[in-house]
């Protein structure tokens, strides 16, 4: 019995020696493949943050460009009220870009009297961002998911800046002070 005990005692000496290497090895892995994990996971989070900037960018270069041509079809083409209102004509330019899978462009009432049903805030996101505009902030925005891929939603605000635009829009006349907000322009932008 004796012998029985100090052989299992040697082949168990033995078998650790062996395998003693392989265990510590193996635990060794495991400290940098969890630096490295967290590492990607850090690495993953800045890619994140900077397409989220990016996307900002974006937002703030299609706002400038769109309200500065709201502005500049308003002040050189519409002549009086049987001209197209350049509201109407970027409501239909909105609806082209979204259907060539761009970006979604929307303008979003803010006076409580849409001139059409369709561009009263729709959903949360809208409600909330014009009341927040409402109070004086310029900006709103939230991160979304649509099928599994993030979005920027995002709203700026549109303010009365010309006298002629109470000529197509006749209830803005009671907001007296320039740059008062009458609406706000939307936007969903995919995060790339």
């Amino acid at each position: 019995m004796r012998n029985a005990i100090l052989g299992l005692t040697t082949i168990a000496m033995i078998a650790m020696s062996i395998f003693a290497p392989l265990w510590r090895s193996a635990g060794a892995d495991e400290k940098p493949k969890a630096q490295a994990d967290a590492k990607a996971t850090e690495s993953k989070g800045k890619a994140a943050e900077e397409a989220v900037a990016r996307t900002r960018k974006q937002v703030k270069m299609l706002d400038d460009v769109y309200k500065s041509a709201i502005v500049l079809i308003t002040t050189h083409y519409v002549k009086d009220d049987d001209d197209l209102a350049a509201g109407a004509g970027f409501v239909a330019l909105f609806d082209a870009v979204k259907h060539k899978g761009w970006h979604e462009g929307r303008l979003l009432d803010a006076t409580g009297e849409p001139i059409e049903d369709k561009n009263a805030p729709a959903d949360d996101f809208e409600k909330t961002a014009v009341a927040k505009l409402k109070s004086g902030e310029g900006y709103y925005e939230q991160i979304i998911s649509r099928d599994g891929k993030p979005f920027l939603r995002a709203a700026t605000p549109i303010p009365v800046v010309l006298d002629k635009c109470i000529m197509c829009h006749e209830h803005y006349k009671d907001f007296k002070e320039k740059n008062q907000i009458i609406g706000a322009l939307g936007y969903t932008i995919p995060i790339q």
